[in-house]
């Protein structure tokens, strides 16, 4: 029986990446790749669909107020 190691392509430049310790930065390739992705998620080049929540918080805030 032999076991398949798990791959995935790294999500920053495409490179095959094996789910081992021999990729401590899994799913990415190399710590390079990973400080990227974050960079996008700083800069709001990432975002996940919805309504912004600080609107919200201030809608409420200014209901406070009142």
């Amino acid at each position: 029986m032999t076991i398949k190691t798990l791959s995935v392509r790294c999500p920053s430049c495409q490179k095959e990446v094996l789910m081992t310790p021999a990729f401590p930065d899994r799913p990415f390739c190399s710590r390079r790749c990973k400080l990227i992705d974050l960079g996008e998620w700083a800069s709001e080049g990432h975002r996940i669909a919805g309504e912004p929540v600080m609107d919200e918080m201030r809608l409420e805030d200014e209901r406070d107020h009142k």
